[in-house]
């Protein structure tokens, strides 16, 4: 009999999204666990907030895998978006929860009811929390590897829990010494920064999804790229943009009109080279030679 191992994935993503998946069960379950025997309706909350963290882990991951497919004759540019729009769903759970928890929080100020959990909420909202930012600091060091910013709103849908957690433990803390309203307070203003961090990483999202450009500090070092390649005189039309982890450039550069097709080529060559040397990214470069005479200048200018 062939007994086969479990084969852990090759992509990074995918293994911290899986790793993800496993600690959000057993946090799920711990907090509901505790929560119920505590009578801790915070804590419960709190489990239910690690539940959807694996609601969207699962979306991310489903995500990643789509936008890992070949290119194709209806995806010229690859299925990259997939992994935009798994960041889009994840972002839209974050605004949400926060909205979520900052209602339950000015509910429960305004109803006048005290929250005195014992200790043991105190302990399992410390373990999140830890367990949680943990996450959180991998996730997003991962993300910036490889450029994906499904994987940098999920890192920010793990901190989340870690801030929920902390609402948890300030009623831990404030129900032992007596003040009850401490964790509605923390949930209020937890809420409210998990909606902002929502917000923000759905304006990342749409600003891809909509044809946006590369950011001005990367435009700069493509630039200072192409200003490097010797026979290169001047370049227009630069324009790049995100497709889910990979970049796609291009743009003319304005070479002597008195060499060769071939030299010419060869500059065009040496400056993908050198793009590709400067920037930190999966990027694909397309670029235009065109020769440096004045009225191919005027028909631009025109």
């Amino acid at each position: 009999m062939t007994i086969r191992l479990l084969r852990l994935p090759s992509d990074a993503g995918d293994r911290v999204t899986l790793l993800g998946i496993l600690w959000n069960v057993a946090l799920f379950v711990i907090k509901l666990v505790v929560g119920l025997l505590t009578g801790s309706a915070g804590l419960i909350a709190d489990g239910i907030h690690s539940a959807s963290d694996m609601a969207t882990d699962v979306a991310v991951l489903g995500g990643m895998r789509i936008a890992r497919r070949k290119a194709d004759e209806d995806h010229p540019y690859g299925h990259g978006r997939f992994e935009t729009l798994a960041g889009g769903v994840v972002a839209g759970a974050l605004i949400l929860v926060g909205a979520f928890l900052a209602w339950e929080g000015i509910a429960a100020l305004f109803s006048g009811e005290g929250s005195f959990p014992g200790i043991g909420v105190v302990a399992v909202a410390l373990v999140s929390i830890v367990v949680k930012e943990w996450m959180y600091r991998r996730t997003a060091g991962v993300a910036r590897d490889v450029g994906s910013a499904a994987l940098q709103a999920n890192a920010w849908h793990h901190r989340s829990d870690a801030l929920s957690s902390i609402a948890v433990l300030a009623g831990g803390v404030g129900g032992l010494l007596g003040y009850g309203h401490a964790d509605q307070l923390a949930g209020l203003i937890v809420g409210l920064m998990v909606v902002v961090a929502g917000v923000r990483t759905l304006v990342r999202v749409i600003h891809e999804l909509t044809e946006g450009g590369l950011a001005r500090g990367d435009l700069e070092t493509i630039e200072r790229a192409i200003g490097g390649v010797e026979g290169v005189r001047a370049w227009h039309q630069l324009r790049g943009r995100r497709v889910g982890r990979e970049v796609f450039v291009d743009v003319h550069v304005l070479v002597d009109p008195a060499i060769s097709l071939w030299d010419a080529h060869e500059i065009s060559m040496q400056v993908e080279a050198e793009i590709h040397k400067a920037c930190d990214l999966a990027i694909n470069v397309i670029v235009h030679v065109e020769p440096d005479s004045e009225e191919l200048v005027e028909h631009h200018e025109a």
